[in-house]
């Protein structure tokens, strides 16, 4: 690998467009409106509309926090950076650690389901196509995105604009034609309580129902770790992240909405991710050869979220990497592409070895629930402390700075919005709604409590030795005479 481990990212490479769309496909919103809202009725049934909508309301507090830190702090560190500069350095290098580990375990996640999902369709259509040949298409899938982030942030953003839209057309004209098709039983009751699944009456059903979906917006952050290769990162970064959340929460508001309509609100705890009651077998039964772009959809929004995700982690792991708080080979930087080719190598190794060890070991349905999981859990721990972060970072920029709602407010309320969901995901059964994990994917919480003690074990020696690397989480790597970002020293221009 020919690279230097030395210089920057390149700079002013992408714009708005590419950005809003590195955060729309890191919620993978096919993917979300086929398999991770439907999980939702079982609780909300035909109300499920109202559910999501309540999710978008908590998670748009939530994404206010991040688009004012990634504002005031446009930097390839994004969340570690805000933890740093809002709490304490150490807190910064700790959120990073974990940002950068659940970061990398979203792509295989993602190629886990490419290759499940591909080989189950192909089998149905075709008896003669094993059902269990899943690695090639997982594998081709993480060829596809390493060759794509190896290009660097233009080809890779551009990449995921073009799948992202593809995606988003497909299910909004099925949404259209589901809205359409269900003529007088169009109906604003969906948005409403009564029709709720039995044993989770009115508000409760519509609660526990938006829990499960809150995890269909995780991604929106995504944006902020491309923020140093950006044109005008302030601006750009605020709008590209709270045009996310906003965009896909409507979204998924209107597909949620015209599925219930159409399959029925009162029999809608019945729909799932799967079978006759799903978004592919709707299309199969009812709209023809339309269910084969479904399916493309879907295929789609996993390459677009793997992909997206890989430019998560490596940047992520390059600013930790450029302070010298992870091993240098991770800030390596291809020297015409301006790529972290070091990250970008062990982006690639970490998610065939996870696709091919956990799929081979407990099936890859199984292992995608495990990482599924492991994922869900770190990352809404990590949005948990970005709303302190940001309620931190204005206190101590002093009282002229701090605007009560945004700054104060909002943080608190994302962090009870998030609660329920971190308990949901870890299956800790404080709700009567949370189901108790069974092995393998009750490892899920000792594999991510393992990873962070060694997280502190290192924090603990560089601590000791390298205290001045902590610190330089905090430090905002931009070049001092760009007026739209912040200064070397860490500062932000007024």
């Amino acid at each position: 690998m020919h690279g230097e481990t030395k210089g920057t990212l390149r700079r002013d490479a992408i714009g708005l467009r590419e950005v809003l769309f590195q955060s729309i496909t890191a919620m993978a919103p096919a993917a979300a409106v086929a398999a991770s809202i439907p999980s939702g009725a079982a609780f909300a049934g035909g109300s499920l509309p109202l559910a999501v909508l309540v999710a978008l309301v908590a998670c748009l507090f939530t994404a206010s926090c991040v688009a004012e830190l990634a504002r005031e702090l446009p930097a390839a560190g994004s969340v570690a950076t805000y933890a740093a500069r809002g709490l304490h350095p150490a807190v910064g290098f700790l959120v990073g650690w974990a940002y950068v580990f659940v970061e990398m375990l979203v792509p295989p996640l993602l190629l886990l389901q490419l290759g499940f999902t591909t080989a189950g369709t192909l089998h149905a259509e075709w008896s003669a196509y094993p059902a269990d040949l899943w690695w090639p298409w997982a594998l081709a899938g993480a060829g596809v995105i390493a060759v794509s982030g190896y290009l660097g942030v233009r080809a890779s953003a551009r990449f995921g604009t073009v799948l992202g839209v593809f995606e988003v057309l497909v299910l909004l004209v099925f949404a259209v034609l589901l809205i359409a098709k269900a003529g007088s039983a169009n109906t604003l009751s969906v948005f409403g309580t009564s029709h709720t699944a039995d044993g989770y009456a009115g508000a409760a059903g519509v609660f526990a129902g938006s829990v499960y979906t809150v995890l269909a917006f995780a991604g929106f952050e995504a944006a902020a770790p491309l923020a140093e290769e950006t044109r005008d990162p302030r601006r750009t970064m605020h709008r590209a992240v709270l045009g996310a959340a906003v965009g896909i929460g409507l979204f998924y508001v209107l597909t949620t909405y015209a599925m219930t309509v159409w399959f029925g609100p009162d029999r809608f705890a019945e729909f799932g991710a799967s079978g006759e009651a799903s978004w592919e077998g709707v299309a199969r039964a009812s709209f023809g050869l339309f269910w084969v772009l479904v399916f493309l959809a879907v295929v789609n929004s996993t390459i677009a979220n793997a992909n997206a995700s890989a430019n998560v982690s490596t940047r992520t792991a390059f600013a930790l990497a450029r302070v010298r708080v992870l091993p240098g080979l991770l800030a390596t930087l291809h020297p015409r592409y301006r790529s972290p080719v070091g990250g970008i190598a062990l982006q690639t190794v970490v998610a065939v070895a996870a696709v091919l060890g956990l799929g081979f070991a407990y099936g890859p349905v199984t292992a995608f629930l495990l990482l599924a999981t492991v994922i869900v859990t770190v990352v809404v721990g990590v949005y948990i402390v970005v709303n302190l972060s940001c309620a931190g970072h204005f206190l101590r920029s002093g009282r002229a700075a701090v605007k009560p709602v945004r700054h104060l407010l909002f943080p608190v309320l994302g962090i009870a919005a998030f609660v329920p969901a971190l308990l949901t995901a870890a299956g800790l059964p404080v709700f009567d709604f949370v189901t108790e994990l069974t092995p393998p994917v009750s490892y899920a919480g000792p594999v991510v409590g393992a990873w962070m003690a060694v997280g502190v074990v290192v924090l603990l020696v560089l601590i000791r030795r390298h205290p001045e690397r902590i610190a330089e989480t905090a430090r905002v790597h931009l070049d001092a005479d760009d007026p739209g970002a912040g200064r070397m020293d860490g500062s932000v221009p007024s």
